[in-house]
């Protein structure tokens, strides 16, 4: 059944969504028919109401005329315009004990009287790099690529670094932590340049080829050797590259565990002399309890190393989880410094960054796809970069199909693509020949896409902490932007979580001019119900994004 969100503001006289779209839409179902309904039912009770007016229409029509008013008032009380308002301020529907705030805190508020400004990780403008110890060739090579003030996150950790200590970085997404260890990384690697000097361990292949581009960008005035080891790609030739001990190798510990296993002692030889090892994205890397647990793959690629106590071990994370902050109360190593401890946000529970505006947008579930396609063709979203997140890779890959056939430059990015076309796919988002990308959770930690201006759930994410990683993708290094979650009737649980970690309400999604609940009913119950028909065809027929037939489905119905 269609929600009382639209059944709220039905007229007698008017259609209501239900009979224009049909009963029961079922995303899954065959009989999706009545989703064609005829628009001219619908649209003859509106007369001449606006599509964007903001106020309901029974309000409107009852309002009284400003006009009138004037004539029957008194001649000593000037009155020249009566508004009423479209809509009633009330606080959010999904935490109304707090008043929601309108939006977040401007830059200048919390670097200037707001008591809470460190929040923000900004730069600071009165420490350069040289003050932290890094050397002129790589203070300018981090110019090259237009860093060139310190923030917080690595102000407080590249000293310690080169200082040989033990380190624990804890920072909203978009900080920089991978300058603040990559950085003194490179440097100490260049006073002594032997062997594999340096592991870094990431949780996704994405992360793994950013960091692994950002290292060779950062080291270009050196002849560095790093090597990228993900999976998705053979074994055989990562197996030859690390035998030929490479200096600083980035991989993702399922991958490196088998080659530990399998490869041979002569090919990963060369981890017993690791002096450094990185595990950024500590919190997912440590996880633990769950089926897609990484833990035991770390666990394996740390016993190829040496001892702690014979290496420097650096941990990095936006989300400091109770496995990594149980790290903190470890016996101190005999022979080592104390670990040093740096969390830029731990005075403010607040993780998000302090230019993203997240708001909510309250909606039928058999409508989901409907009113995101009128979303992303608003006035102010249709032309930014967007990221739609999902929860299940069937849900991306049927998004993808129906926006491609609705006329959007889509593309996706989840784990049942090949790698090659992982890669391919967020090069074409990165070059902006897409302006949608479709993704699972293997896209929300780390990436770096400055370009990125809105974000939307389409699936409520059920950890609250995904959810921080997910809308880190915008609003990156002190930018502005947006993250829209779409909450049907069952998700209001799930939200109320989400805004207990975040410390902030989400607002209720609106726009001036834009009314989108009646531009759903008016102009996308038809060609969005055609299109998901088509999407869902494509996809049991096996073809790909475009039409074309996937090669094992044509050998399979050949046989």
């Amino acid at each position: 059944m269609v929600s009382k969100i639209l059944q709220q503001k039905r007229e007698p006289g008017e259609s209501s969504a239900e009979e224009v779209s049909g009963s029961d839409v079922d995303m899954n179902s065959d009989n999706e028919d009545n989703e064609t309904g005829s628009d001219d039912e619908s649209a003859s009770g509106s007369d001449s109401d606006s599509l964007d007016s903001q106020s309901a229409r029974k309000r409107r029509r009852i309002s009284p005329d400003p006009a009138i008013l004037k004539h029957d008032s008194d001649d000593d009380v000037p009155v020249t315009k009566i508004s009423v308002p479209s809509r009633i301020a009330a606080p959010s529907r999904i935490k109304a004990s707090q008043q929601t705030p309108k939006s977040a805190p401007t830059l200048e508020e919390l670097t200037g009287e707001l008591p809470n400004s460190s929040v923000l990780a900004p730069v600071d403008q009165n420490t350069t790099f040289d003050q932290l110890g890094l050397k002129p060739w790589l203070v300018g090579s981090l110019q090259s690529m237009a860093i060139r003030r310190p923030t917080g996150i690595q102000k407080g950790c590249i000293p310690e670094i080169l200082a040989g200590r033990d380190c624990i970085g804890g920072s909203r997404t978009g900080s920089g932590k991978t300058v603040a260890f990559a950085a003194p990384i490179l440097q100490k690697w260049a006073e002594d340049p032997v062997g594999i000097y340096a592991l870094i361990l990431t949780p996704t292949r994405e992360l793994a080829l950013q960091i692994f581009e950002q290292i060779k960008a950062i080291s270009s005035p050196l002849s560095l050797k790093p090597l990228l080891i993900t999976g998705g790609t053979d074994m055989r030739p990562q197996a030859l590259e690390l035998a030929k001990r490479p200096h600083i190798v980035i991989a993702t510990p399922g991958r490196l565990a088998d080659h530990i296993r399998t490869s041979g002692e002569d090919t990963v030889i060369g981890l017993r002399r690791v002096k450094v090892v990185v595990l950024d994205e500590a919190d997912r890397l440590l996880a633990s309890g769950n089926a897609g647990s990484m833990l035991p793959a770390v666990s394996e690629c740390l016993g190829a190393l040496p001892p702690a106590s014979e290496r420097q071990t650096l941990l990095f994370t936006a989300t400091v989880s109770p496995e990594v902050r149980a790290l903190k109360d470890r016996p101190q190593t005999k022979g080592k410094q104390p670990v040093y401890i740096c969390e830029i946000d731990s005075g403010n529970p607040l993780a998000l960054p302090a230019g993203l505006h997240q708001t909510h947008l309250s909606l039928p579930v058999t409508h989901r796809e409907h009113y995101l396609h009128m979303l992303l063709l608003t006035e102010g979203n249709k032309d930014k970069s967007v990221i739609i997140f999902c929860n299940r890779t069937v849900t991306a890959d049927y998004l993808t199909h129906l926006f491609r056939i609705l006329e959007h430059r889509v593309t996706a990015l989840h784990s049942k693509l090949p790698q090659r076309q992982r890669t391919d796919n967020l090069a074409r988002f990165r070059a902006s020949a897409a302006r949608i990308l479709v993704a699972t959770d293997v896209a929300a930690r780390g990436l770096d896409i400055p370009e990125v201006g809105l974000v939307v759930n389409y699936d409520v994410p059920r950890d609250p902490d995904d959810y921080i990683h997910r809308v880190g993708r915008t609003a990156r290094a002190g930018r502005k932007g947006d993250a829209v979650t779409l909450i049907g009737q069952r998700d209001v649980g799930l939200v109320k979580a989400i805004e207990e970690r975040v410390g902030r309400q989400m607002d209720k999604w609106e726009e001036e001019g834009v009314n989108l609940e009646t531009r759903v009913v008016k102009e996308a119950l038809k060609i969005v119900g055609e299109a998901k028909r088509e999407a869902w065809l494509e996809i049991e027929e096996g073809r790909e994004v475009g039409g074309k037939r996937r090669r094992g489905m044509v050998k399979k119905t050949q046989q």
